[in-house]
């Protein structure tokens, strides 16, 4: 993880904080009227959304450039897979074997698109209830409005674009979003088993006493 990617983080917790501490007040207010008691479980679930929301976000876009911060030579990348050829040549720049593919800064660019959508299938399969395909076009949605964001500068708020418009991170982040519903099918189907085996009647033996004399 780089320096900037850090950074990007610590002002995304920053973010939830502050977010958090505005809506949580009004939702313990909701709970009490509706429910007359606080819902931990939605209060929790509340959190943890915004949490995965500001620190995506900041991850996506911050940091924002700066007076100093050097202009793209390349702002759009439409070549499918063109990380596996980035792996290839930052390997050779530094004169490693292929050995080292896994540690490489293109791979865990990727796996980091990955693994930033991955919490996003997960909702969309535990708490939004939705299928595979929709989740796969949800992830595939919002993976493309960033894009787009990002090569209009942020709709033209940025002073120039900063992040390149890259076909790879629309099909990761669609893949980690197919992944973290994957990963909520199975948890949903791993919870349902100690109900299935709860639910299954006990046999009891009969006793004959008259063959036991």
């Amino acid at each position: 993880m780089t320096h900037a990617q850090v950074t990007a983080l610590a002002y995304g917790l920053l973010a939830f904080f502050a977010v958090w501490a505005t809506i949580l007040i009004p939702q313990l207010i909701v709970h009490h009227a509706r429910f007359g008691r606080i819902d931990r479980r939605r209060v929790i679930t509340t959190a943890v959304v915004t949490l995965y929301s500001c620190l995506a976000l900041a991850v996506v876009f911050l940091p924002l450039p700066g007076p100093h911060t050097k202009h793209l030579s390349q702002t759009v990348q439409l070549h499918p897979f063109q990380w596996i050829d980035d792996i290839h040549t930052e390997l050779l720049k530094h004169g490693l074997s292929s050995a080292h593919a896994l540690t490489s800064l293109t791979f865990q660019q990727v796996a980091m698109n990955v693994l930033l959508f991955l919490p996003l299938g997960l909702f969309a399969r535990v708490l939004w209830k939705r299928g595979l395909i929709g989740t796969t076009l949800i992830g595939f949605t919002v993976s493309l409005m960033i894009e787009t964001t990002q090569v209009t500068a942020n709709f033209g708020t940025a002073p120039f674009v900063y992040r390149i418009f890259d076909v790879d991170d629309l099909l990761n982040n669609t893949a980690g979003a197919m992944l973290g519903w994957l990963v909520g099918a199975l948890y949903l189907a791993l919870r349902k088993v100690p109900s299935v085996v709860d639910a299954q009647p006990v046999r009891s033996e009969r006793i004959d006493f008259a063959k036991t004399r």
